[in-house]
């Protein structure tokens, strides 16, 4: 059997891929570079004085990160720019008599490109749209590959928008008033904003690494699932609002363990779509309706999982989500034969599902040791046992313990995708179900 790492670059020499090619860093990397320290030098000139040591040491750690991971992998580099540009140009819109010092909110009503297209609101539900469609473009390339890369494209465009709608809220905050603005990361409407866009990076880098669209699909749906539930929590609790920070939030620890978390759940949640993806390539591969049983009730409790929001009468909205989450996995299970044609091999999805979770362990673990920083600097303890704090202990040992038998006993195959998609469902109650149910020192993230 292939190792990991041998498959890996399989598949990358099969795609073109030129990564491992890439040696010494191109001219473009090092005008990146040079861009990137003027603008974190003019940061610190003009707005060093209303940042603390912490944030500077921030600003000047994030210039060589950004520069690695863009030499790493090109699209960051785009994405950067241009999202930075547009912000710049969104801010420029909202300034009066061109002081990008002095704005008004209200502009946002009455400037043609902010009402439609790049105030915070406009551009986030602009990211909502694009990822619907991008999934349908992902499922139509099954029937017809020109349509793959429409998916590709919308997934691709959804990114920028959101990262624009958060850069620009992070300034809209601001406008508000003295004490308000505040790095958007502090409430489930924006880490869900922040979810969506983790998982569509992540599964885009191995899209291109891998050379494949098949996964897109799979990936995609639940991208839409988080998309579905940033619009209810809108409509439902105007969400959309900026508020100020609560007391417990004021602190800078917040900027960095916020998004650390995140991308561990966003490839946790990239880890499980891939294990579903493994399950039906792998039964449709054969006759055995068998081992298609247990597949079908775990889809099922998947979808049944958005019906625990009934016990906070919302029962008719995610009674449809429900209904309509059931029908794409029995779809999916009824054509998984002609779906299994076209996913990567086995060894493939493996790899894919390996990595994720890998990547995502360390970032959550990483999250998880700042956490407990955070509690010592708020509350004077690195670990109380909070609920919140429990479910994450949890979430590690899951994942923990996947690695280990994954190393230690040569973990592979269906079992390892089934743990991925139970992982989901830890992972989903520790972010969500624990802010529904359960109270603690973290009570100010409940729904």
């Amino acid at each position: 059997m292939l190792t990991d790492r041998a498959v890996g670059q399989t598949a990358m020499l099969e795609s073109g891929d030129a990564r491992g090619s890439r040696g010494k860093p191109a001219l473009s990397d090092y005008i990146y570079l040079a861009v990137l320290v003027m603008v974190a030098g003019y940061i610190m000139q003009a707005y060093g004085q209303f940042m603390d040591g912490y944030e500077k040491a921030i600003l000047v750690c994030f210039v060589p990160t950004l520069v690695w991971m863009g030499w790493l992998w090109r699209p960051l580099r785009a994405l950067t720019v241009v999202t930075s540009l547009v912000a710049l140009l969104a801010i420029w819109l909202y300034s009066v008599d061109g002081n990008l010092i002095n704005g008004d909110i209200n502009r946002s009503e009455s400037v043609f490109l902010l009402r439609y297209l790049l105030s915070s609101q406009s551009a986030i539900l602009w990211m909502c749209v694009l990822f619907l469609i991008a999934t349908v473009c992902y499922w139509l390339g099954y029937a017809s590959k020109r349509v793959a890369w429409l998916g590709t494209a919308f997934l691709w465009a959804g990114v920028y928008a959101g990262t624009i709608g958060l850069l620009v809220r992070w300034r809209e905050g601001h406008l508000l008033g003295p004490g308000i603005g505040h790095i958007p990361v502090s409430n489930l409407y924006e880490v869900f904003v922040m979810l969506a866009i983790m998982i569509s990076l992540f599964y885009l880098y191995y899209e291109r690494r891998y050379g494949t669209r098949a996964l897109g699909g799979f990936v995609s749906l639940i991208i839409s699932a988080v998309v579905v539930f940033l619009l209810w929590y809108a409509l439902a609790r105007n969400a959309q609002t900026i508020q100020p920070l609560l007391p417990a939030l004021h602190s800078w620890w917040m900027k960095i363990h916020v998004p650390a978390n995140f991308i561990g759940y966003g490839t946790f949640a990239l880890a499980s779509m891939v294990g579903f993806a493994y399950l039906v390539k792998e039964n449709g591969e054969t006759t055995s309706k068998a081992k298609l049983i247990p597949l079908y009730v775990l889809g099922v409790i998947l979808c049944a999982e958005p019906m625990l929001f009934g016990s906070k009468g919302l029962s008719v909205t995610w009674m449809l989500f429900f209904g309509l989450s059931a029908i794409i996995v029995g779809t999916i299970l009824a054509f998984r034969r002609q779906i299994a044609q076209q996913l990567p091999s086995l060894e493939v999805l493996d790899d894919i599902m390996y990595r994720a979770i890998a990547v995502g362990f360390a970032f959550f673990t990483i999250a998880t040791i700042l956490g407990a920083l955070w509690a010592a600097d708020a509350w004077g303890a690195y670990w109380q046992w909070d609920p919140k704090e429990t479910w994450a202990l949890i979430v590690w040992l899951n994942y923990a313990a996947w690695l280990h038998m994954r190393f230690m006993k040569g973990l592979r195959g269906s079992v390892a995708a089934y743990w991925a998609l139970i992982g989901l469902v830890i992972t989903s109650f520790a972010f969500l179900g624990v802010n529904m149910f359960l109270s603690g020192l973290h009570s100010y993230g409940e729904l």
